[in-house]
């Protein structure tokens, strides 16, 4: 990604980020975790179109998302563009969206990807992930930085909904499956820890 691709995320980021936190008051925990330079790939659960805007909140890294293709299309195109987001093909293994990605971990950026691939309407705590987090993320040595988000959105309703990150940490096995499962036991282990956070909370 050149510079340029930015320029807009940069612009938008401070806007979205002030007027987020006016309006659903999220509670960030261990976004400190995200480290400040180097290659990094963010990656946790899904819950609704406002995570991306959520994320934005966290860092003042610009967040490379991976972005459903169908945003791409008509008027949608230069703007997502703009705001540094990589085209992805949910139908298919999209060979083009994962070399994308890697050329931004190679330049030293950050990747943020929802591994699940879509909403999890299930009531599982979370869906299988896809392979694409960790098989980027291994194949630049990229730092993988989990985490989860707990709640509801909520307007002006504080402490409704909570992102947690976690350790930031590197695969250290040449197995993509053992790699995605630690991610993904990672990622439950926040979720249900925050969980259980807000119901003692709750109770007092």
């Amino acid at each position: 990604m050149e510079k340029k691709d930015a320029i807009l995320y940069r612009i938008l980021r401070p806007i979205v980020n002030g007027l987020f936190r006016v309006v659903y008051r999220p509670t960030i925990i261990g976004n400190e975790n995200i480290p400040k330079k180097g290659s990094v790939v963010i990656c946790g659960n899904h819950t609704n179109i406002l995570d991306i805007p959520l994320l934005f909140c966290t860092t003042k890294r610009t967040i490379h998302f991976l972005a459903k293709d169908e945003l791409f299309k008509g008027l949608g195109t230069p703007f997502f563009k703009a705001m540094a987001c990589i085209p992805v093909n949910r139908r298919q293994k999209d060979h083009e969206a994962l070399k994308k990605a890697i050329k931004v971990l190679k330049d030293q950026k950050l990747i943020g990807i929802f591994p699940e691939g879509t909403f999890n309407r299930t009531k599982d705590v979370i869906m299988p992930f896809k392979f694409g987090a960790v098989s980027m993320a291994s194949k630049t040595n990229s730092t993988i930085v989990p985490f989860s988000i707990t709640g509801k959105y909520k307007i002006f309703r504080k402490n409704q909904i909570t992102i947690c990150f976690g350790k930031p940490y590197k695969i250290k096995t040449n197995s993509l499956e053992e790699a995605n499962n630690e991610l993904m036991d990672k990622v439950k282990t926040l979720i249900i820890n925050n969980r259980k956070e807000k119901e003692n909370q709750n109770e007092k």
